[in-house]
């Protein structure tokens, strides 16, 4: 089988330009494209976009959503009823970049032998690519849908992916890079090889570079650039709990989730990786200890996306709870830090007095509160992002986690809702994703990263190493 082409609009010009002036072509999108990007009929440039018929059933089903899937099928219906204002869709409306977009019938002439189920809406999709093979006609079919490409490819239908922009698993923003010098060079206040570096090497605003001693990578030392021959040395941040960073990734991510200058931050990478923890330490310590946000809010995709919490029972706190229980374990982890310190904080200090003063009673300074404590005291709150459209957010530390499992859109409108003096993390794994139209590129937090790559606000960080178990490290390699 063929690899799967993967669409964006150069590639279709260069393609088109490589046409016989003669021959018919036309881009087919399936409905689960429209949904994904409701622009995407306007998204071609100098070609035919046909719309299957089926696919309008299609949107009409889903347009009766209160989900970001159905808000953005009514956005498709009122770009097309805009169109048949200009036009016979039927025919064809030519848009003002050179396109056409047309809707398409099966015709009355059918293959003696299809395959597979007429019954089903998908195969009608392939039906009408079929036909307008037979009417002689070059079919690109744009779809998300993976088993759908698969059945498109054996029926000898050009199938391609729809992604405007892509990137590989290899060459997506890191947000860091690794450079090795001699030892000696650590001992300085900026390494020369680090100026060097920005010759041959392009720098982003917030990117970091991991100076390593050429024989003997524990020697490091971590530095940000900030912007045209400067950076800035990364060191270890002191909380009032024992906990610390335990690789430099985690150091680098907490550097830019600890500097207000920084609004937008992203944080990805594979399971156990301590993303969730230093995002919801760091929130923790800035809105408790330091007073920089009112609130820390806590928010998470409710898997599938497009279900509403309300099917569960319960009230919203009840709802939310087993899908926030990521956020109890790592809120659990930073309170039993506080205790052991605590408890090994008191043990010195009685060993100290014993014989004058006898066992002294310590107060719980430094030591967090459970998280229904934070919630009832209104310092912590968790939300669905269900109910966070139209929403303005001031003055909050707001970490939204399992971010690979929203499309670009959606994440637009979760960070669009930030106000004056708040901060958004985004978090989430890549190479884990539920989302049947969504992969690695096409997700909303690789997509938002190689977006914001360089902005002076915004800072990101992948983190490789998993610091959960030696189990979870093994099965992060291993399966």
């Amino acid at each position: 089988m063929k690899p799967v082409a993967r669409f964006d609009q150069q590639r279709c010009l260069m393609v088109n330009q490589k046409t016989k002036k003669n021959e018919k072509k036309i881009y087919v999108l399936d409905t689960n494209v429209l949904v994904y990007d409701p622009k995407s009929v306007l998204s071609f440039e100098g070609v035919e976009v046909g719309i299957p018929s089926i696919s309008l059933e299609q949107l009409d089903e889903l347009k009766k959503e209160e989900s970001t899937r159905g808000r953005n099928t009514r956005e498709v219906i009122r770009i097309l009823d805009a169109l048949r204002e200009k036009g016979s869709l039927r025919e064809g409306v030519r848009l003002d970049n050179g396109s056409v977009v047309r809707v398409l019938f099966i015709d009355e002439f059918k293959p003696e032998q299809f395959p597979f189920k007429m019954r089903i809406e998908d195969n009608e999709i392939l039906m009408t690519i079929v036909t307008l093979q037979q009417n002689g006609y070059h079919v690109i079919f744009i779809s998300k849908d993976l088993n759908l490409r698969v059945k498109a490819d054996a029926l000898g239908i050009e199938v391609q992916d729809y992604i405007k922009e892509h990137v590989t698993k290899d060459d997506f923003y890191h947000g860091w890079v690794r450079l090795q010098v001699p030892a000696v060079q650590l001992t300085t206040d900026v390494p020369a090889d680090l100026l060097t570096l920005l010759d041959e090497h392009t720098l982003v605003t917030n990117e970091f570079v991991l100076v390593e001693a050429q024989h003997n990578p524990y020697n490091h030392r971590i530095f940000r650039y900030v912007g045209g021959k400067k950076f800035m040395p990364v060191v270890d941040p002191v909380f009032p709990w024992p906990l610390k960073a335990r690789n430099p990734q985690q150091l680098m991510a907490l550097n830019l989730l600890l500097d207000p200058s920084v609004q937008l931050v992203c944080l990805f990478g594979p399971a156990g990786t301590g993303k969730t923890f230093l995002a919801l330490l760091t929130g923790l310590y800035q809105v408790l200890i330091k007073d920089d946000y009112e609130k820390l809010l806590v928010s998470r995709p409710v898997v599938p996306l497009g279900r509403d919490i309300g099917y569960l029972p319960g009230t919203i706190e009840e709802k939310l709870r087993s899908w926030m229980l990521p956020v109890y374990d790592n809120m659990e982890y930073i309170a039993h830090a506080g205790r052991m310190g605590r408890h090994f904080e008191n043990i010195d200090q009685e060993y100290q007095y014993k014989g004058k003063k006898g066992h002294m009673k310590f107060e719980r300074k430094g030591t967090p509160l459970s998280l229904d404590d934070l919630i009832r005291a209104n310092k912590l709150s968790l939300e669905a992002i269900t109910y966070m459209r139209g929403r303005s957010i001031p003055y909050q530390f707001i970490l939204i986690d399992e971010v690979q499992n929203l499309t670009p859109h959606e994440v637009k409108t979760i960070v669009s809702r930030v106000g004056a003096g708040s901060k958004m993390v985004l978090t989430g794994d890549p190479y884990q994703i539920d989302s049947p139209y969504l992969d690695f590129a096409s997700n909303g937090l690789v997509v938002t990263s190689e977006r914001f790559k360089g902005q002076p606000i915004f800072g990101t960080v992948y983190l490789e190493k998993s610091e959960r178990s030696d189990l979870a490290q093994l099965a992060n390699d291993l399966l």
